[in-house]
């Protein structure tokens, strides 16, 4: 049978492929944004400034502080790439989120794509791709491995057996940034065959709870572990944490969730809290659940709060990976 060898959870943030001198920039947009999402409510930008007057922003975006932020993101993301090598399977499956990329006309809560190619780089940002085009292998034998397992267990998914056009990337075929961040950060654009696995995180109504996406998370560890191989296997959930306001409490409330595999924790949160960037954290799930059963201990590589304007907007940025033991 399948064998895991190795989980990731690791932001795919735009800033992460800048130069922090230019975060600032990022934030102009925040500053238009009519629906920043903060402590359960949404507010608009000046809403939040007035809010979050006192909470000491204007020293968190200097220059200098966004140094520090962006060397610390660098040198976790280095350790996680030197993780990855050492532990390199043979097949990853992919969690991730479509963000009106591909899923302009429909919504589904569930997808998986069960065709044989992704494709990456141009005219994907620097930070999500490579700057030529790179053609990877998917993994129909086992996408479709994954829909007959949860249809067994009562999920209806939706099957997506060719690429939409990118809305984003004029209309091309090029994979939703939040895999090829992967492909690109951490793979060196040399994934193994892989399947991307879409939840619907981000957009109300059609959103899994986080109830659902644990029975989710039991199923998709069930199928991995019964398919008949001797493959080794990667899950890798690539989203943020607090985002597009950093919230560092909340960040801590949910480190402390992944630490000690609290899910009912997780559950107890509001969902208003998984809202906008924050919803990412559903993505997590999928890994949490598996390197539970696995015997393998959370490992925090660091958590960034990454900032870009004086109302505290911006990112929280945590990266984490499992290796279970030998004998699993």
């Amino acid at each position: 049978m399948a064998r895991i060898v190795l989980g990731m959870a690791i932001p795919h943030s735009g800033m992460l492929g800048k130069s922090p001198e230019t975060w600032v920039q990022d934030g102009e947009r925040d500053h238009r944004n009519q629906g920043l999402v903060y402590r359960n409510r949404v507010w608009t930008y000046p809403e939040l400034k007035a809010a979050r007057d006192k909470e000491g922003f204007v020293a968190r975006v200097s220059l200098e502080d966004r140094m520090e932020q962006g060397r610390r993101c660098a040198q976790a993301m280095e350790v996680l790439r030197k993780v990855y090598a050492e532990n390199k399977p043979d097949v990853a499956v992919m969690i991730g989120k479509d963000q009106k990329e591909i899923f302009t006309e429909i919504s589904p809560a569930l997808a998986i794509y069960t065709g044989e190619n992704i494709e990456s780089g141009p005219p994907q940002k620097p930070a999500w791709g490579p700057d030529q085009h790179h053609t990877h292998a998917a993994h129909p034998e086992l996408a479709m491995h994954f829909i007959k397992a949860f249809q067994r267990n009562n999920f209806d998914m939706t099957e997506i057996i060719k690429w939409p056009k990118n809305a984003w990337l004029q209309n091309t075929l090029i994979v939703p940034h939040a895999f090829s961040f992967i492909y690109h950060q951490i793979m060196n654009n040399d994934p193994p065959p892989n399947v991307p696995v879409f939840v619907n995180t981000f957009y109300a109504p059609n959103q899994p709870s986080m109830s659902r996406c644990l029975q989710f998370s039991k199923t998709l560890y069930e199928a991995i572990t019964a398919w008949d191989s001797d493959k080794t296997v990667a899950i890798i959930a690539s989203g943020g944490m607090s985002h597009f306001v950093c919230d560092e409490q909340l960040d801590q409330q949910w480190l402390s969730c992944f630490r000690n595999y609290d899910f009912e924790g997780l559950a107890s949160i509001s969902e208003a809290s998984y809202q906008s960037g924050n919803s990412e954290v559903k993505l997590y799930v999928p890994v949490m659940w598996a390197m539970q059963q696995l015997g393998a201990s959370t490992q925090v590589v660091d958590y960034v709060p990454c900032y870009r304007t004086e109302a505290g907007t911006g990112e929280g940025c945590g990266f984490m990976y499992w290796v279970p033991p030998q004998g699993h």
